[in-house]
């Protein structure tokens, strides 16, 4: 089901039931990257479902400043929404999230992605959105974040986080691929969509209600 196409009823778009029976946010990473001794802009690329709940929700995390949809893990030249949808490119659709290490660490962010952003025990599939380019994916940009992420998903499992097995993937990212203009920003603009108000807006209201340390009130908006 593509994410594009608003979903005609409630039932058609509910999504599936919750891996965790709490209300809280997982723990936070033991293993996390250092404060660089120098400022810096970092980024981080994150799939887990419709790009369109994702990006909302990292832009509403403190230290974010840019947050991009796109798509991951295939060839430039199938980077392409008409083509991505059919599921045969091996994309993910995905974000790319540029950050202040200063004011907010990878580990947090991954914190954000596995409390409120996805859920990471659905293999190919995210709620209503089914097949590969809706699967959850951590690209990792260096052996550093790679470390961390392997780290904190066995953490996770160990103290039983969730009903059922991470089954996130973690691979290196090869590249990344803007989405097309009118994919970006499109929770934030579309926010009564039966789609987004339906499997999107209660990801913001978790953010703010697990992670208040974390959360914005006045997300930061798309810019190419």
């Amino acid at each position: 089901m593509l994410c594009a196409v608003l979903l005609a009823t409630l039932t058609a778009c509910a999504p599936t039931a919750p891996a965790r029976s709490t209300s809280s946010a997982v723990p936070p990473p033991q293993l996390d990257t250092p404060v660089p001794r120098h400022a810096g802009e970092r980024t981080a690329v994150f799939a887990g479902g419709c790009f369109w709940g994702m990006q909302w929700v990292f832009e509403h995390v403190r230290g974010v400043q840019r947050v991009e949809a796109g798509y991951a893990g295939g060839q430039a030249s199938t980077a392409r929404y008409g083509i991505v949808s059919g599921g045969g490119t091996g994309h993910a659709e995905s974000v790319r999230v540029s950050y202040d290490p200063s004011q907010v660490s990878y580990g947090q962010l991954l914190r954000v992605y596995f409390s409120v952003a996805t859920d990471p025990t659905q293999r190919d599939r995210q709620g209503p959105d089914v097949g590969t380019q809706y699967r959850g994916v951590i690209f990792t940009a260096d052996v550093q974040q790679a470390r961390v992420a392997q780290a904190y998903v066995r953490q996770l499992d160990a103290a039983g986080a969730f009903d059922r097995p991470i089954v996130t993937r973690i691979q290196p990212l090869t590249g990344f691929y803007p989405a097309e203009a009118y994919h970006q920003d499109y929770a934030r603009l579309h926010p009564n969509a039966l789609y987004i108000a339906v499997n999107d807006a209660p990801k913001i209201t978790q953010l703010r209600q697990q992670l208040p340390a974390l959360y914005r009130a006045t997300p930061v908006t798309y810019s190419p």
